[in-house]
Order: C-alpha cells, then structure tokens, then sequence
C-alpha cells in the first residue's frame, strides 16, 4: 500500500433529505476511509440531511445552505435580508429533518433559475449562504485541499479559494441529464456559466473514462485537470459464504436503483412480462429494490398496474428504502441484476454492489456500462431501450448456468481486486497530491 503525507480535507456534499443516494453513499463512504488511512478529514452536508446505510461521516457538522432558506432567498429579494434569529430557526436540524421527509423529487425544469444563482455563487440568491459557509470553515482547521461533491456546486469555488487559499477539487457526479432536461434558454445559459466557473477548479474527478471525456467536452476542460477514479464500496457484509453455488431456486431477476423511469425501471418490467409470457425460465420472480420517494410512487403504482394487468403482480416483490442489512440479504437473495437506465449513467454503484454480492449484471450498452462491464468481466450487454433484447439477454443468462456462475466469479474478483472503498481513497490521494502540494506517494 502506498503511503502518503498526512492532508486535511473538506468534502462538501449536498443531502438528498429522505432519499437515498448514491453519491452521498460515495463520498461518505470515502471520508471513512481517507479518516482510517490518518488523513484527517470533514464531512460538511448542505442542504438537507444525509440518508445513509452506513455511519453518518458528517455528523456532528451544521447543515450548511439549508433548504428552507435556500428556497426562500431565491423567491424573496426580501427574505434575503432576513434577520439572522429567522435565519438561524429555518436552518435548525428538526425543521430540516421534517421537510426531508417531505421532498419529493426535484425536477430540474422546477429549479432552472436557483441552479443558475447557486452556480453565480458570491453574485447568486444564496450569497448569504456561502459567507455563513466560508466564516465557519475559519474556525476549523486549515485544510490543504476542498473537495465539492458534484459539479453544480462549482459557484462556491472562487469565494472559497479566495478567501481560504486552498485548491478545490470537483467530482463530476452525472450532472449533465439533470442541466439537459432545464427548458430552453434556461439550459444553455446554466451550461454557460458551470463552464466559466468550471475554470477556476484546480481538479475533476470522474468515476469512469465515458463521463471524463464527456464533461472535458461540454465543459471544454484541459485533458489535464480530468483525472478518473472508479467509485469503491466497502465490502463489509458482502462475503459470500458459498461462491460456488450462486444459482436460486427459484430463479430471481433483481433490480436496484431508485425506482424511477430515468433508471429504465419499466423497461426491466416489461422485459419481465416478457420472459414470464415466454416461460422458458421456470418460476421466474421479480425484486424490485432501491429508493423510492413521494414522487416516484405513482410511477411505481403504474407499473405494479402493468404487472397486475399482465397476470405476473404474484411474483414482484417491492422493497424500498432499504437499510443497509436489508440490502446485502436483497442483493444475495438475486439470481441477475439489470438496471437499464437509459440517460448518460456516470458510473452505478449497484452495478459494483451487486458484483459484490456474487451477482451478475446484464445492463444496456450505453454510457459507463460497457467501461464497468469490460473492467469487471461480470456482465452482459444488450440494446439499449429495448425490452425484447433485454429479456433475450437475461432469458440466455438464466438458460446457461456455467457461463452465469463464470460470470458472478468473474465480478467478484474484480470488484475485490478495484472496486474496493480502500483503492478508491488510495487513487484519490495520488490524484490530490499534486494539487494541493504534496510529495508523491513514498514507496
């Protein structure tokens, strides 16, 4: 293991309230592991709080831009000059905790204009924010190094270099489907001004080569200030204690994401009808798992209707929302995962997850797919957005037990091999390290 000169961090990652998500996973995920390898290092959430499946890094640290105040400063010139006792009581943790419970899914067409203002930073809405934010990173102890979740965060670089005489480091999280579905002109001018704050940052870190390359492009990044580390997961829990024997009985088509029609959800449905129509796979069932918000629940009441409609609602299986013990007996519990997201996915941590787990993927070949399934050796592809070629891929899957096994080994190795939490914070500090000024790794 390579060793490196002790630097103190600041990661800035924004909460998603009641839903979970993958990034938070993520960058939690790595402070805990930058913490045991003696790098020390603060988790400051913004926004709303963090739902987790692992110990919460950010706890005891204030949520910074919360999102009562956030919104209202945004809607209201006057609430911007708001006394500080009004301030203060919308960003208490009960009141940001109970709105949680409420968020449903931001649309990006909802919030066009207060993303442009976040992005404005010094000169946005949210000023206020960003001073309070800055003022409190004084009292902590000096970093070497700011590292901001996703790029839509990118207003807060200039204030923070300025004033803290650090480099900022900007992971790049898939924020280009969310930017693309703004209404026009909104969505080129948010472009615009992420690619003009996009200058200042010293460092991207992408999570596969496809989103690398792709933001360098509509960013117009220099090749150099784009480095890629695969996202890691700790594989507490995920032992499998009979490798050689991973076939169900009955067999089980298994689904893990948040349970939304960006993640082809409906299309693994219908790909599912099919294969039941078909019945070449006996006793074939469906679990569908991952997160699911007040405003994804229609669209899963549609599809339990399509299921319902297609005589096979008998053998799905829902399971939202799920802890972290939950999760690792769902996923074990799994004969094939696919999640056939459609939009640009940057990375999927389910895909790493269910590898862990001994599962297999079939996954369309678009985006990062085809970099994760080429890197693990633990998948198959099919075409995108077709849920006859979907169900032919899982259908030869199932129908060949040799290659399936071959393929879950395979995945698992890999994942043991690169995919780990421990690599993933051991290449971030090589990518950090000439950034913020330390020495090479010492061998």
């Amino acid at each position: 293991m390579a060793k490196f000169r002790r630097v103190n961090i600041v990661q800035i990652t924004p909460g998603a309230g009641g839903m979970y998500c993958g990034n938070c996973f993520r960058d939690n995920a790595l402070v805990a592991e930058l913490r045991r390898l003696g790098h020390p290092t603060l988790m400051v959430p913004l926004y709303l709080p963090m739902t987790l499946d692992e110990a919460d890094q950010s706890s005891g640290t204030p949520i910074f831009f919360g999102g009562v105040n956030v919104y209202l400063e945004q809607k209201s010139a006057l609430f911007r000059h708001a006394p500080q006792w009004l301030h203060k009581l919308l960003s208490s943790p009960k009141l940001l905790k109970w709105a949680a419970g409420r968020a449903a899914k931001t649309r990006a067409e909802d919030v066009a204009d207060l993303t442009l203002s976040m992005l404005r930073g010094e000169e946005g809405n949210q000023a206020r924010e960003l001073d309070e934010l800055i003022a409190w990173l004084k009292t902590q102890e000096r970093p070497g190094l700011v590292s901001l979740s996703n790029a839509l965060l990118a207003g807060m670089v200039r204030k923070i270099k300025s004033e803290l005489g650090v480099p900022v480091v900007v992971m790049l999280q898939g924020e280009d489907a969310f930017l693309d579905s703004m209404p026009s002109p909104a969505c080129e001018e948010v472009w615009r001004t992420l690619a003009e704050r996009c200058r200042e940052v010293d460092l991207f870190i992408a999570p596969s080569r496809y989103f690398g390359d792709l933001m360098a492009r509509r960013l117009a990044l220099p090749a150099d200030k784009v480095k890629v580390v695969h996202n890691g997961i700790n594989l507490d829990g995920f032992g499998i204690q009979n490798p050689e024997s991973r076939i169900q009985n009955p067999p089980v088509l298994g689904y893990f994401a948040r349970m939304c029609k960006e993640k082809g959800l409906d299309t693994l449905v219908e790909a599912f009808v099919i294969l039941k129509q078909r019945g070449k796979v006996a006793n074939l069932k469906l679990r569908v798992g991952g997160g699911c918000g007040p405003g994804d629940e229609p669209f899963v009441n549609q599809l339990k209707a399509r299921l319902s409609s297609a005589g096979v609602l008998d053998d799905v299986e829902f399971h939202p929302n799920l802890t972290r013990e939950q999760k690792l007996e769902f996923l074990r519990s799994l004969t094939v995962l696919s999640v056939p997201a459609l939009y640009g996915e940057a990375f999927g941590l389910y895909v790493i997850e269910a590898l862990a787990a001994g599962v297999p993927v079939v996954l369309p070949s678009v985006a990062s797919f085809p970099e994760l399934v080429e890197a693990t050796g633990g998948g198959m592809l099919c075409e995108p957005g077709n849920a006859a070629s979907l169900a032919g891929a899982i259908e030869s899957l199932l129908l060949d037990s040799t290659r399936l096994q071959s393929l879950a080994q395979a995945g698992r190795r890999a994942v043991e091999q690169r995919f780990r939490v421990q690599h993933m914070a051991e290449e971030m500090l090589k990518a950090f390290a000439p950034v913020c000024g330390t020495r090479p790794p010492l061998r």
